[in-house]
């Protein structure tokens, strides 16, 4: 694969799913809007992205686009003081706060659209010149260290490269001793257990495998192809992982955040 340097690479970020399983959070906001430490999980995700050279990001639209658009269009006005004269004709910044150097292509993929047909459809309409992109979902936070993963990927020459991280466990682990309880563990990491972390990186041959059809899910065809062809290498991740999928997980994300176990997105 010929040299690309990371600030060419676009980082596709699928926006554009319902949460159903965050309806308090998701009636009026897409899911990838939810505040984590009071920011949207999807600036969170930017931001780590951006730590590692990556700052050109395809926002996937869908649901409640509007409420994306509106964020990031006027996200320099919304961390400063400004002024507007009557007429809305004329707005001044007052205060100096600066807001993230980014390139961020806001494309709506379609209101029902699955996750394969997502990517497929930005791809089709604006970076079909591009050699390698990057995917990833709007509700998974790591602290992957995304250099390292593009370059893996670059060195194996496959067409498609997944992050496979370790599950926490839902429920309590007890280690026992016959009928005595020797330790308690709550939520422990399975760390014999690799599932898919969701932060991908691409060849553009990838496309070959999608199709823009609304029901085209990635984790289906498009990804159980690519691995039957020995095309999908996995960058294994034993650190930091969580998925943002119901408003419980939301709320130990906003605890550990508090408590500074996430600050690498700082």
């Amino acid at each position: 694969m010929k040299d690309i340097k990371t600030a060419d690479v676009p980082i596709f970020i699928l926006c554009g799913g319902i949460g159903t399983r965050m309806k308090e959070e998701t009636e009026f906001k897409p899911k990838p809007m939810v505040e984590v430490g009071g920011k949207p999980v999807v600036f969170h995700i930017m931001k780590t992205y951006s730590n590692y050279g990556f700052n050109h990001f395809v926002l996937c639209l869908g649901f409640k686009s509007e409420y994306v658009k509106d964020y990031f269009l006027n996200r320099r006005y919304l961390a400063n003081d400004f002024s507007v004269t009557s007429d809305q004709e004329r707005v001044r910044v007052l205060s100096s706060n600066e807001v993230e150097d980014w390139r961020i292509d806001l494309v709506d993929t379609g209101q029902n659209c699955m996750t394969g047909g997502r990517i497929a459809r930005a791809y089709d309409r604006y970076y079909q010149d591009k050699d390698t992109f990057g995917v990833t979902y709007g509700d998974g936070i790591c602290d992957v260290n995304l250099r390292d993963s593009f370059d893996f990927h670059k060195k194996n020459d496959s067409i498609g490269t997944i992050t496979g991280v370790n599950p926490t466990s839902r429920f309590g682990e007890l280690k026992t001793n016959g009928q005595k309880v020797e330790e308690f563990l709550e939520k422990p990491v399975l760390n014999d257990q690799w599932i898919n972390g969701g932060y991908f990186f691409f060849n553009s041959n990838f496309r070959n495998f999608l199709t823009t059809d609304t029901n085209c899910i990635l984790e289906q065809s498009p990804l159980k192809s690519l691995s039957e062809n020995g095309e999908l290498q996995v960058f294994k991740h034993s650190g930091f992982w969580r998925c943002m999928d119901t408003q419980r997980d939301k709320e130990e994300l906003d605890i550990l955040y508090k408590n500074g176990e996430m600050d690498w997105l700082y």
